[in-house]
């Protein structure tokens, strides 16, 4: 027996389960599916392979395009080429390596076609390639599209992850794109979650976790995340890494970008070439290490109060003066 025939066999299962769940035209969901997202450089892509080694559980690179198709079918109907145009146009979809005809003749059998279908669609499409079956997401932007992605797809459980906005930042500043400073960072950080917790209120699925503790417990935090989307844990989550290379050369392709200089492929694999080893205790605080203390009073400054708020020790006098300012500045024009 070849190597090769105990997957292929899986494959075919997974097809086989995923097909019966395209019922009389229509898409319905294999089960929760989770939505990793926050702040970018807070470990989303970590988390993301972590769940995706799972033997049931595929989740591709970042999308984006979800909430473009959303209001698309907002605005109006839509046709089955619409929506396949919408996706297969978009600038990421040569990071998922899927055939686009494929995909449009399988919008093509939905009756009618809805935005929740199609999306749907997509990711079992994606699935079935990876021989799983059931999906998920990981793209960070999509903690501002809660209640929008919620609306359509009401089985998407958002897990946002949270890390110390200090280290965030330190990896902020190293990317050629985002925030250029710690004061820009510090201030994405802050109001990113601030705004993500509000709108958690209205969510119906929402959970949150600490990259300090997914590195410190993997197995425990993953358990817990499992159970939030109804999946049982499987061990081999654990060595992630071991087919990380293989997931993430996926993206290992120039990304169009509007107004800024194309992204190249060795840059894109570099920003995640962490995420190819075991979890590393020395990602955790390396701020101290690495900023001053002027760049730490600097964030502080902006961001104190959200990382008291948050659990976090703060190190400067300017971040003990923006958490006591907590309150007025509450009552004033949010910053």
């Amino acid at each position: 027996m070849g190597l090769l025939d105990p997957i292929n066999r899986y494959r075919q299962r997974a097809s086989i389960i995923l097909a019966g769940r395209r019922l009389k035209g229509r898409t319905e969901p294999p089960g929760p599916a989770p939505f990793v997202c926050g702040v970018t450089r807070s470990g989303t892509t970590l988390l993301r392979l972590m769940l995706d080694s799972h033997p049931d559980l595929a989740i591709p690179g970042e999308t984006h395009w979800l909430p473009k198709l959303i209001k698309a079918f907002e605005r109006g109907k839509q046709s089955a080429d619409d929506a396949a145009d919408l996706i297969i146009d978009h600038k990421r979809w040569g990071d998922f390596h899927l055939d686009g005809e494929h995909l449009r003749a399988r919008i093509h059998e939905l009756d009618p076609v809805t935005a929740a279908d199609a999306i749907r669609t997509f990711y079992l499409v994606y699935a079935e390639r990876e021989g799983k079956t059931r999906y998920g997401d990981k793209t960070p932007g999509y903690i501002k599209e809660m209640n929008r992605i919620q609306r359509v797809l009401p089985e998407a459980r958002f897990i946002h992850i949270i890390r110390d906005g200090r280290d965030v930042s330190l990896s902020h500043l190293r990317m050629n794109w985002g925030p250029e400073t710690y004061e820009e960072s510090a201030r994405l950080w802050r109001n990113r979650i601030r705004r993500a917790q509000r709108m958690s209120r209205n969510v119906d699925h929402y959970m949150e976790v600490r990259f300090e503790d997914l590195v410190a417990d993997t197995e425990g935090v993953l358990r817990k995340v499992c159970d939030f989307v109804e999946l049982d844990f499987d061990p081999v989550m654990l060595d992630y890494h071991e087919r990380a290379e293989v997931r993430l050369s996926e993206k290992a392709r120039e990304l169009p970008r509007t107004n800024r200089p194309n992204q190249s492929a060795e840059a894109r694999m570099d920003s995640h070439r962490l995420a190819k080893e075991p979890p590393r205790s020395d990602r955790v605080g390396a701020w101290r290490e690495r900023m001053t203390t002027e760049e730490v009073s600097e964030y502080e400054a902006i961001a104190g109060d959200m990382l008291v708020r948050l659990g976090y020790e703060l190190a400067t006098e300017a971040g003990e003066q923006r958490a006591r300012d907590k309150p007025r500045i509450a009552q004033g024009s949010a910053i």
